[in-house]
């Protein structure tokens, strides 16, 4: 056994010993990135075609993202909301004017952010369209992925999700997913507060639903008085080849959530935006966060976002989204382990030819793994892939050669 081996061997084991068991990685050990590149601890080099779930869209450690960090890290890094700093109404002004709304509420997680449009929702349920307190509704997905918090789980149908975490909150109607009829039937119930869906199901494996579908709902919820919120913690900041996955029917949330990328996974930043009349409903001492819209998160999503623009980082990746299903359907043409290809822009999935409880598609990722490129399956038969968005059509090409060598050399085990 090579030294480096040793490291990673021991990595995982570490891990796995003071570690709680609530993941699955890959067995591999990562230790640099840089790119659309990854290395582990023996040096290896891999294509990242997870990007830390959408995190890393302008590709592992972005110069400017970097040295925005380090320099606002030799100044000041925390003050808390109980003072003012220098940095924040700066961010502040320019998320705004970056996606088109009056104000933000800045958080750190998407899973914080997601309940922070909960309970934006639920208070201007009681002040604003006046709903009798505690009876407001929020209609979710079926399928949806929002987080795993405790409110959450409380409407996920995931199994491993929510099983042994109850009692559960109440509160929300769920109905399925790219069902306009279903959206409308539960919103003639008068307690709806909110609409809270994904643009394209992620987590659940890239599930696109039909064009129109969120025009639809958008105006639906108008004519119903009911807020339109938008989880694009995982769809935005140009991963679907649009700035928002709302974009592609020019739809406007009334709230849209965001995080992952809006620091280019550098450092934990997510985002509230809403209008002055929705916003407005928030007073001191009812929501906040110790390091929300701390400086050092200020200034490092400040520059994320200058990347996705400077380097056109949407229309690259809706060029190369393009590009990577066509090669992924002429796949399917000449190999029937690969049933279907789905996406948008460089979010995609392939899904495989067995069931979701078979062990098909890990072992297919562990192949590519030894090929030269990292994805994972999620539930069960799906395999997701999601690039960093600087990726150059050449490494898109020579990736696509990785997957087609892969699956039409997959023997199973």
């Amino acid at each position: 056994m090579t030294e480096e081996l040793t490291k990673s061997q021991a990595a995982i084991q570490m891990e796995d010993k003071y570690g709680a068991h609530n993941y699955h990685p890959l067995p591999v050990v990562l230790s640099k990135g840089k790119g659309v590149y990854v290395w582990d601890t023996e040096g290896i080099q891999y294509f990242d075609f997870l990007s830390a779930y959408s995190a890393v869209n302008q590709g592992h450690c972005h110069p400017k993202i970097v040295g925005a960090l380090q320099q606002q890290a030799e100044t000041l890094t925390l003050t808390s909301r109980a003072f003012y700093n220098d940095t924040l109404g700066e961010y502040e002004k320019y998320i705004c004017e970056y996606f088109g709304f009056d104000k933000v509420l800045p958080m750190n997680t998407g899973a914080e952010a997601v309940e922070t449009a909960i309970k934006l929702s639920r208070k201007w349920a009681y002040e604003k369209k006046g709903i009798a307190e505690n009876k407001a509704k929020i209609i979710v997905c079926e399928n949806n992925f929002h987080g795993r918090t405790t409110t959450i789980i409380s409407f996920s149908n995931d199994e491993d999700a929510r099983k042994n975490f109850g009692p559960y909150t109440e509160g929300f109607i769920k109905i399925p997913y790219n069902d306009i009829d279903a959206l409308k039937e539960a919103l003639k119930d008068n307690n709806v507060a909110a609409f809270l869906v994904e643009p394209i199901q992620g987590e659940a494996g890239v599930f696109v639903p039909d064009e129109g579908f969120l025009t639809a709902a958008s105006e639906a919820c108008k004519q119903a008085n009911v807020l339109f919120v938008a989880d694009e913690v995982q769809t935005g900041v140009a991963r679907t080849g649009q700035l928002l996955a709302c974009d592609h029917e020019n739809v406007k949330p009334d709230v849209l959530i965001l995080g992952k990328a809006v620091s280019g996974g550098v450092y934990p930043v997510s985002a509230v935006l809403a209008n002055n009349d929705i916003m407005e409903v928030i007073k001191p001492g009812q929501h906040g966060s110790t390091f929300g819209g701390n400086p050092l998160a200020s200034k490092v999503a400040i520059a994320a976002l200058d990347v996705i623009k400077e380097e056109k980082l949407a229309e690259n990746a809706q060029k190369l989204g393009v590009i990577f299903r066509e090669r992924m359907q002429k796949l399917i043409a000449k190999n029937d382990l690969v049933t279907t290809v789905r996406g948008k822009g460089l979010l995609n999935a392939i899904i495989i030819n067995d069931s979701p409880e078979s062990s098909t598609a890990w072992n297919i990722c562990m192949q590519l793994k030894e090929n030269g490129l990292l994805a994972k399956p999620t539930h069960g038969n799906i395999i997701r892939f999601a690039p960093p968005l600087v990726m150059t059509e050449d490494q898109l090409h020579e990736c696509c050669d990785i997957i087609e060598k892969t699956i039409e050399g997959y023997k199973g085990g």
